[in-house]
């Protein structure tokens, strides 16, 4: 249980081959960078302390200084290896290949 004064959120990270979930308790005030800071993600994943984090909670992105609020699912997301556009636009040639186009 929580005391008081600290504000439970859950810290996720995922990797093609492991997820980390670290629930941590902050104090009022704290921010999301304050959260990824707590996880010690930092130190188990030092690719992430190479640049600048792109998180997000519950699947929206947010500022890392974004404050937090209890009950936040902090995700911390991992770069694009491939443009979506660029993927959508290979997908469509093999569909148009399959149907003899």
């Amino acid at each position: 249980m929580s005391a008081p004064d600290r504000i439970p959120v859950t810290v996720v990270y995922c990797t093609p081959d492991r997820q980390h979930v670290q629930s941590v308790e902050l104090a009022p005030g704290s921010t999301l960078r304050d959260a990824v800071m707590a996880s010690g993600l930092l130190r188990s994943e030092p690719e992430l302390a190479s640049g600048p984090l792109d998180l997000g909670v519950y699947n929206q992105p947010r500022a890392a200084s974004t404050l937090v609020r209890p009950g936040d699912r902090i995700e911390i997301y991992r770069p694009l290896t491939v443009d979506p556009k660029e993927a959508r636009r290979v997908r469509a040639q093999v569909r148009r290949r399959r149907a003899g186009g």
